[in-house]
């Protein structure tokens, strides 16, 4: 999201259009994945992750790029940390962080924006890069655009 204003708000526009008249969770959150996956430079990683109450931890969800952890407590590495404090994570190096999870080895910096729905936690959209620093404030703040517009089409029952 680097790239430029106009290819963030073209991609909102193209999500918006994508889902229109589709409350569908798991065909949205696919979409949503490789619309990020195919309009992003040096990713590796675009998905979600969706979080069972029951066990208290986040599960693998649809996503785009290499092979992924299936199972995240609530509260561990990035990810769990976004549920967990319901606050946006970006972190620069990401072998800086804290209890970070390597499921993939190549990530090097990532983002994660928690999801949450009219107090209901949906889960976490988590983006990975293989370059150290490749995410900003800037991309965050329009992932957290991006994030809404994508809870504005999904239905929570």
């Amino acid at each position: 999201m680097s790239e430029t204003n106009t290819t963030v708000s073209m991609m909102n526009q193209q999500l918006d259009a994508l889902l229109y008249n589709e409350t569908n969770l798991i065909a949205n959150l696919s979409n949503a994945s490789a619309l990020l996956n195919q309009s992003m430079t040096d990713l590796n990683w675009a998905g979600f992750y969706l979080y069972q109450p029951k066990d208290d931890e986040l599960l693998l969800g649809p996503f785009q790029g290499n092979v992924a952890c299936v199972h995240i407590q609530n509260g561990a590495g990035v990810t769990g940390t976004a549920l967990k404090t319901q606050q946006s994570q970006l972190v620069e190096d990401v072998h800086q962080f804290p209890g970070h999870i390597a499921c993939d080895s190549a990530s090097n910096s990532e983002v994660v924006v928690p999801l949450t729905k009219n107090g209901v936690k949906i889960g976490v959209m988590d983006l990975d890069s293989p370059k150290v620093g490749r995410f900003t404030k800037k991309d965050q703040a329009e992932l957290e655009q991006f994030a809404a517009i994508l809870l504005k089409h999904i239905d929570i029952q």
